[in-house]
């Protein structure tokens, strides 16, 4: 039995409904418990930016509606 770190959580990751069309300029976005990760679409396993819900609050509250 191996005592390591348990499992890594597994984010469902999500585009924004403002992406659109264009594949070359996307956000991905996954919640987690503690808050909300953020990557860019093309480099899936490249860094990850970790927000907490309360951060990412005011960031959502801080974008223009279209």
């Amino acid at each position: 039995m191996s005592v390591g770190q348990p499992p890594a959580h597994r984010p469902k990751w999500f585009k924004s409904s403002y992406s659109g069309g264009n594949a070359t300029e996307c956000l991905e976005a996954a919640y987690t418990p503690d808050g909300v990760l953020i990557r860019d679409s093309k480099r899936s396993s490249g860094p990850r930016l970790e927000l907490s819900r309360r951060a990412w609050a005011h960031f959502v509250a801080g974008v223009p509606a279209r």
